[in-house]
């Protein structure tokens, strides 16, 4: 019988521990969950129901990436840019949006402070605009934006000079700005699933897209999952180099 008693309790123990763990009250309990990865220090605070970003977190200023995916933020404050050694942000799978006039105004533009921001997911959210402080974000290698609500890409992209992964399926975009054509870093491009119906002729200064990829993972252009016009359809059948020298004769 005794025994008996002493395991409810330690599963009693358990639960008020989950408990204790789960409430992000103080910075100290935040830091809890932080770590140091290959150098990096780290905060996942991922799946943990969060509807607004606990206030704590902006005394981390010594954080460098930062997981906040799979909750239910709608908006995210400015102080977040104070968290300026940043170079990883996720925020996948969220609710950010504008409650507004379609403009994001959930991401305010003091994060355009993040300066080292290497790597940001907007991925699986409601977005139909991307804000304007992810245009001064310079340092972007790695842009996720799939699974939207874009219906354009603004000249503005060309700034992002230094992106080698650029990820927009899934949402409602119609025509490429020809701006894209500057991002001649880019490795990866994914424009599956979309409304592309046709391309920019300056597309061909992609060089480092090597081919048309299939697999999400693959490097190369992703555009084949789109309602492109003939001859564009046609022309795709002979690969990336067909394309690319049919724009060029254009």
């Amino acid at each position: 019988m005794g025994g008996k008693v002493c395991k409810e309790e330690v599963k009693e123990e358990k639960r008020r521990s989950v408990g204790r763990e789960d409430s992000l009250t103080s910075t100290d309990r935040i830091r809890r969950f932080a770590s140091k990865q290959f150098g990096f220090s780290v905060l996942s605070l991922a799946r943990r129901g969060l509807t607004e970003v606990p206030d704590e977190l902006w005394e981390m200023l010594e954080l460098e990436k930062l997981n906040l995916s799979l909750n239910s933020l709608k908006v995210l404050p400015a102080p977040l840019a104070l968290l300026s050694n940043l170079v990883v942000l996720n925020l996948w799978g969220n609710q950010v949006l504008s409650l507004a006039n379609n403009q994001l105004s959930s991401l305010p533009p003091s994060l355009s402070g993040l300066t080292k921001l290497r790597k940001l997911n907007l991925s699986h959210n409601l977005i139909a605009h991307i804000p304007g402080c992810v245009y001064n974000m310079k340092a972007l290698v790695f842009l996720h934006l799939a699974c939207n609500r874009l219906e354009n890409l603004a000249e503005n992209i060309q700034a992002l000079v230094e992106l080698k992964i650029l990820i927009v399926e899934g949402n409602s975009l119609h025509s490429l700005p020809k701006g894209l054509c500057c991002l001649t870093r880019l490795e990866l491009l994914n424009l599956d699933f979309n409304d592309i119906k046709d391309v920019p002729q300056e597309m061909h200064q992609l060089s480092r897209l090597e081919k048309l990829a299939c697999h999400p993972l693959d490097k190369g252009l992703h555009i084949l999952h789109n309602p492109l016009l003939k001859p564009l359809k046609e022309v795709l059948e002979g690969g990336l180099s067909a394309l690319y020298s049919y724009l060029r004769a254009v």
